[in-house]
């Protein structure tokens, strides 16, 4: 017996065989999990639904639209509408200049001299002025016949001895809800230009009196869309009191609703009609209504799948709904807003997508099964093996096609769910200036306010003067004839 031999005993073939097969299983996990976190260093902006301001300095090219390239010319069309500023026929001042002498003679040159002119006018501010300030005066007067003392009543509008007037409220409540300005900011602002000396309490106060005067307004606009036809649902986070809560929009063409919710749950009741939205599931379980899914999440996520994971399918079904939105598009240029593509041709594109998610899970059915753990960051959900995001995506494909492609059978139904992005852009863009509210009540008001300006925008009101306007005679404006 060799007494340098190893004492231990050499491992059997039915041992190697077992440890093989684990260091493969977990070169597997591995790789899979390699994949997955590359695939979530490559989304970005363009293929995921991440905000452009992660992007970084490293920007990605941008989105391309998703008509297909027509015969038009560059630029602005025929019968576009300019902004070119105009000389007026009446200006508020004018400013004569002579020539001092003759250029041929030396002679000094008068008024009376001249035989013509040529003008040029310049726009500009007017000087600063103080403000107007109104004094009403309730007098009392004794009766000449009785002797009984009668007073005066002041106007409902001012109830204290010194108060700013409606067209300062309106001016501050513009800038703070619409233009986004920081209380501190905003009081800057109007004491350089007006000379106006506003405290973050008195800003509130009259956030609070607008909200509470504009309440009727927004609750009709609530009704009216959710009665509308067709309209256009999502949501977003924001943060209260260091809370995070949900801010849900409701929006149609000429018509936008905010409310501010604990829970993200809390869906809009009384709701009838189509909804336009990007496959949040909750949204699913309204009873009464159809559903539009936004296809400009899908061709972002499509985007990802043809750049990271180069899967054929996904850019076969990019191409067809490019193809699809130009058809729809040409037929509501042609035949008016609400025009439907010809039968045919619905009928050929839909074959044509049902044949791409054939051929795409046909791929994700032949793809090696994943492995809980090699999901990273996924809940593992029972009695459910974990799939790819690709296959994941062809699921709702096939499940939700007739909501994916309502746009073909109903020319009122758009092919994204962009107006609801729109309309909730700018609530993100409040929230990274001021980073949030302080009161439940502070983003309630701001949800009412900001619902009448977007409204008033989309009817090309002037801001200022609506907001002085009377709320009756707004709602009859808005209410459909």
């Amino acid at each position: 017996m060799n007494p340098n031999a190893d004492s231990r005993s050499e491992p059997s073939r039915e041992e190697l065989i077992a440890l093989v097969a684990a260091q493969a299983a977990e070169i597997a996990a591995l790789k899979a999990r390699i994949a997955e976190l590359e695939r979530r260093l490559g989304l970005n902006s363009s293929n995921s639904g991440k905000p452009p301001s992660s992007d970084g300095l490293k920007k990605p090219s941008r989105v391309k639209s998703t008509r297909e390239p027509s015969d038009r010319p560059v630029g602005g069309q025929k019968g576009h509408k300019g902004g070119t500023l105009l000389q007026v026929a009446e200006p508020n001042k004018v400013v004569d200049h002579f020539p001092p002498a003759c250029a041929a003679c030396g002679s000094a040159m008068t008024l009376e001299m001249t035989v013509g002119h040529s003008a040029r006018q310049v726009f500009d501010l007017p000087e600063p002025a103080p403000l107007i300030v109104t004094e009403h005066r309730a007098h009392n007067c004794r009766c000449a016949c009785c002797g009984a003392q009668t007073r005066g009543s002041f106007p409902d509008a001012v109830s204290a001895p010194v108060q700013y007037g409606p067209r300062i409220a309106a001016l501050v409540v513009y800038l703070l809800h619409y233009q986004l300005l920081p209380e501190d900011r905003l009081a800057e602002l109007m004491t350089d230009l007006f000379g106006v000396r506003l405290v973050t309490a008195t800003i509130a106060r009259m956030s609070r009196s607008y909200a509470t005067r504009l309440q009727d307004f927004v609750s009709v606009v609530r009704d009216l869309i959710a009665g509308a036809p067709v309209k256009h649902m999502d949501e977003t986070g924001l943060r209260i009191g260091g809370k995070t809560r949900w801010l849900h929009v409701a929006a149609t063409a000429l018509l936008t609703f905010y409310r501010v919710c604990q829970k993200r749950g809390s869906l809009l009741a009384n709701v009838v009609g189509t909804v336009v939205h990007d496959h949040w599931k909750p949204y699913y379980t309204m009873t009464g209504v159809c559903h539009a899914l936004c296809n400009a999440h899908h061709l972002r996520e499509l985007k990802a799948l043809i750049d990271i994971e180069k899967e054929e399918w996904a850019r076969a079904m990019h191409q067809l709904l490019r193809r699809a939105c130009h058809a729809a598009n040409l037929a509501a240029e042609r035949g008016g807003a609400l025009a439907t593509l010809k039968p045919r041709l619905v009928a050929q594109l839909e074959r044509r997508y049902d044949a791409i998610v054939t051929a795409g899970l046909a791929f994700h059915q032949a793809q090696p099964a994943l492995r809980h753990a090699a999901v990273t960051g996924a809940r593992r959900l029972r009695g459910r093996t974990p799939r790819r995001t690709g296959h994941n995506l062809l699921l709702r494909f096939q499940l939700r096609k007739q909501d994916a492609l309502r746009f073909l059978h109903d020319a009122a139904v758009p092919f994204t769910n962009n107006q609801a992005e729109r309309d909730g852009r700018m609530m993100k863009v409040k929230q990274k200036i001021s980073g949030g509210f302080r009161s439940e009540q502070g983003a309630a008001d701001f949800a009412i306010i900001r619902s009448f300006i977007s409204t008033a925008k989309k009817h090309h009101w002037n801001i200022i003067q609506a907001l002085l306007q009377d709320t009756q005679i707004l709602i009859a404006v808005c209410r459909p004839t």
